[in-house]
């Protein structure tokens, strides 16, 4: 069952000077990174041209999602975001509390353009 569940609370990790991804599982058609991030710290603007990308928050209540276009949404824990294939993301942990959430992309490979 190693392969199966996944023990989140021992896979977070955080460092004040840079936000954190782990890796969670990678199968042969999806892949889940769980991103661990400071007060201020951010993930980089970003779209995947051939994946779907979910993002399923586990901690933190002030989270700033950009969705391109210059659209911003406020997300926090309990909320699910989606991108689909081709579409612009990022966010910033903009509370004073660490914030956590999954990314869950597929199909793999996952192709990363940074904006």
């Amino acid at each position: 069952m190693n392969d199966r569940v996944f023990d989140l609370e021992h896979l977070a990790k955080f460092d004040k000077n840079v936000p954190q991804k782990v890796s969670v599982y990678e199968s042969d058609k999806t892949l889940a990174a769980m991103w661990c991030l400071e007060p201020g710290q951010e993930v980089f603007l970003h779209a995947h041209p051939n994946a779907d990308d979910v993002w399923i928050c586990l901690e933190g209540e002030s989270g700033l999602y950009f969705a391109g276009e210059g659209q911003e949404v406020n997300i926090k824990k309990g909320m699910a975001i989606l991108a689909k294939a081709g579409q612009t993301h990022g966010m910033r942990n903009t509370g004073t509390n660490r914030f956590v959430f999954v990314g869950v992309c597929g199909p793999v490979p996952v192709e990363v353009i940074k904006l």
